[in-house]
């Protein structure tokens, strides 16, 4: 295996080829030693079908990237022995035609046109969300459908409960219906409009995924972004994590009908969009980003107007998300709703605030740390509980650390360029880049082809992760919940149908 560290390349040559079992039984043997698996993809090269494997290392600080060649149509599942890859299986499958053998639930994960012949038989092959779902026998038990088409503005993904009175034992999600094609269109590129596709993968994630984009561009160029360009990139990142995080602080609480911290959250959300706004014109940050660097600069009058808001809003949100902890119809909801134990957090793989909720120590800005976090460290938050309340709570402390991280670096802005010029990207290279989004780790793999353009680009958004998670946590739980359990997860439809 190759291990590097986050944000570097490697030429393809130097990751070694491994056979089959030892391919298999490293996954086993690194997961078992606490590593994860960040990715794990297919890539077609002119000797066929690859597949790659990249795993990260929170107690060493490393990635390691494992590839095999596959010579045959059937291959070994890793899923019931390493739950983590059950979705990246069913992706492989979807894409490149392999059957993984002794799969315990394969099916398509976004439902392309023309699904390959690996899958079981469907009721009407290749239509979207038309399939056999999960169902638990008894004459009690009954079935219930929710979307994919759901009341007011959200994006399509259907829910299939099988519950018992009120109490659900098992809920399976079904998305693919905001499918985009994205990876596909990156093959050849970059294009001119790659880097748009990067910030519209999951639009509220548009700094983590830029980027993510941007980094591996950097690896793959040889660049280096200025220490100026990473802490304006840095302050982005937690701007876009302070909106989102008050977004949803302000959506949970609606969801248990206590309007005062939901209206104060609603607007204080768009105090942190306008400071967004302040450092490119964008509201969700699109055109700050650029391989080598950033467009737009800071000026002491942006810095002060920055300062400025930001104190406002810090008191603002205090002073809201301090009336749910003070209202104990609020904990009552909140509290032993939706719980998700650590054990089973870690089996699938959870990542970010929801993983976090669950006591499990790890953010990428820290654990594999990128650009100005390299040098200025975020306290990590972590809760115990693994419930709504744990993730509310997680929410609220990160936002106090990125609030106070912002503050320290606007008032140590250094000096120097916004942007490094580039060069060509290296040809038979692949380049790894792995930021923390505000929903939790994100991963970027770029493989070049010999004349340096992308023979794969593969992207992995927090959801494709913690979908899963949202399953486990309705399980005992009354039907009744679920809209508060689905809040406090926030993930991205469009985020995982890429």
């Amino acid at each position: 295996m190759k291990t590097l560290h986050n944000g570097m390349g490697v030429a393809l040559d130097q990751i070694p080829d491994m056979n089959d079992a030892t391919f298999l039984q490293t996954i086993l043997d690194l997961t078992d030693h606490g590593w994860r698996v960040s990715s794990y993809f297919g890539a077609m090269t002119d000797g066929g079908l690859r597949l790659y494997a990249l795993l990260s290392s929170k107690a060493e600080g490393i990635l390691t990237v494992l590839t095999t060649r596959v010579g045959d149509p059937h291959f070994p599942s890793l899923a019931n022995l390493c739950p983590q890859v059950h979705l990246f299986e069913r992706e492989i499958a979807e894409q490149f035609g392999v059957a993984f053998d002794d799969h315990p639930w394969m099916k398509p994960v976004r439902f392309q046109n023309e699904l390959p012949s690996c899958f079981p038989p469907l009721r009407e092959r290749g239509t979207v969300g038309v399939m056999d779902y999960f169902r638990i026998e008894g004459e009690e038990v009954h079935e219930v459908a929710v979307g994919p088409v759901h009341a007011g503005i959200i994006e399509p993904g259907h829910f299939r409960f099988q519950c018992y009175g009120e109490q659900v034992f098992h809920l399976e999600i079904s998305l693919g219906f905001q499918h985009r094609g994205i990876e596909a269109a990156l093959l050849g590129g970059p294009h001119k409009n790659t880097f748009v596709r990067m910030e519209t993968t999951a639009g509220d994630t548009t700094i983590g995924h830029g980027q993510a984009y941007a980094m591996a561009i950097e690896a793959l160029t040889g660049t280096r972004a200025s220490a100026r360009a990473e802490v304006i990139r840095g302050i982005a990142l937690e701007l876009e994590r302070l909106a989102n995080h008050t977004g949803d602080l302000g959506a949970i609480a609606g969801d248990v009908g206590y309007l005062p911290t939901a209206s104060f959250c609603g607007r204080i959300r768009g105090d942190f969009l306008n400071m967004s706004a302040l450092l490119c014109g964008s509201r969700f940050g699109r055109g700050l980003i650029t391989p080598g660097g950033i467009r737009f600069d800071l000026n002491a009058t942006l810095i002060g107007a920055l300062r400025q808001r930001l104190a406002a809003a810090r008191e603002d949100l205090s002073n809201a998300v301090e009336l749910l902890w003070n209202t104990p119809s609020v904990m009552g909801r909140l509290e032993n709703t939706g719980a998700l134990s650590e054990k089973d957090a870690r089996s699938i793989g959870l990542v970010g605030p929801a993983a976090r909720a669950c006591g499990i120590n790890y953010d990428v800005r820290r654990d594999l740390p990128f650009g100005i976090y390299r040098l200025a460290q975020i306290p990590v938050v972590t809760a115990g509980t693994g419930d709504v309340h744990a993730r509310t709570m997680v929410r609220w402390l990160e936002a106090e650390k990125s609030m106070d991280f912002i503050e320290e670096q606007i008032g140590q802005l250094p000096g120097g360029a916004i942007c490094t010029a580039g060069g060509e990207l290296a040809p038979n290279h692949l380049a790894v880049a792995l930021t923390e989004g505000w929903r939790g780790e994100i991963c970027h793999v770029a493989i070049t082809d010999g004349t340096g353009r992308f023979a794969r680009y593969k992207i992995t958004d927090p959801s494709f992760h913690n979908w899963t998670g949202l399953a486990f946590a309705l399980r005992g739980q009354q039907i009744s919940d679920f809209p508060l359990c689905n809040k406090s997860f926030n993930l991205s439809y469009c985020g995982f149908d890429l």
